[in-house]
């Protein structure tokens, strides 16, 4: 399962980076704005320093536009800003007339905000490289996110699709270790669950006693 992690902040990329487990950045206009990313050129640039950072995982760009036409002019100037671009297409009717397109001019796409198995469905038929159940959310509705991603696992693994499964709104370490017990090709999260993976009382308690005893050795 690869790790990505859901941030425009290049201090907390640069961290995960360097902890050796990142294999992709996903970020969205939410994210851009709380760092004070404003304006498209600025916006571009950030995304470039991105890829610089990851090098050679993939990094999510997300379009605000909602119409086909609009996409495809967004997405294309997306895609030019650096190979490891995946421009990030909302789950819409238009969004998936877009997802042919880009498909059919190598131009891979992360269908966002899907929320069904039905959804999932149409990211994969139409060439998503990569399809984000929003798990979070759908707890949130008090649905099982989880369940969703399982779902989708087995009718991908049935039907012989390749999208991948990218778990997004993710909003625990649990939810991590869950959603590799589900199938999902990828998550994407804050850096606090990706940390929180590393902690364990046990291993605390078991790290003091090692450290202790080897001061006897001194």
């Amino acid at each position: 399962m690869k790790f990505f992690i859901d941030t425009a902040n290049l201090d907390q990329i640069k961290e995960a980076h360097e902890l050796g487990i990142l294999d992709g950045v996903t970020t969205n206009p939410s994210l851009m704005a709380k760092e004070g990313v404003k304006g498209q050129e600025a916006v571009y640039k950030h995304y470039a320093t991105i890829c610089d950072i990851v090098k050679t995982g993939d990094v999510s760009a997300e379009v605000v536009s909602t119409t086909f036409n609009e996409i495809i002019e967004e997405g294309k100037k997306l895609a030019a800003i650096h190979p490891n671009i995946i421009v990030k297409v909302p789950m819409i009717k238009e969004g998936v007339k877009a997802i042919r397109w880009f498909t059919d001019n190598n131009i891979a796409t992360n269908c966002t905000l899907v929320f069904s198995a039905g959804q999932a469905i149409l990211a994969a038929k139409a060439g998503a490289k990569y399809v984000s159940p929003f798990i979070g959310r759908i707890d949130d509705s008090n649905w099982d996110g989880i369940e969703l991603i399982s779902q989708i696992a087995h009718i991908y693994q049935l039907q012989g699709f390749k999208t991948e499964i990218l778990a997004a709104s993710i909003r625990s370490s649990l939810h991590i270790v869950k959603c590799a017990e589900a199938g999902a090709d990828v998550i994407t999260s804050p850096l606090e669950p990706i940390l929180g993976l590393l902690k364990h009382p046990l291993t605390d308690i078991g790290l003091a006693k090692f450290l202790e005893d080897a001061k006897k050795f001194v």
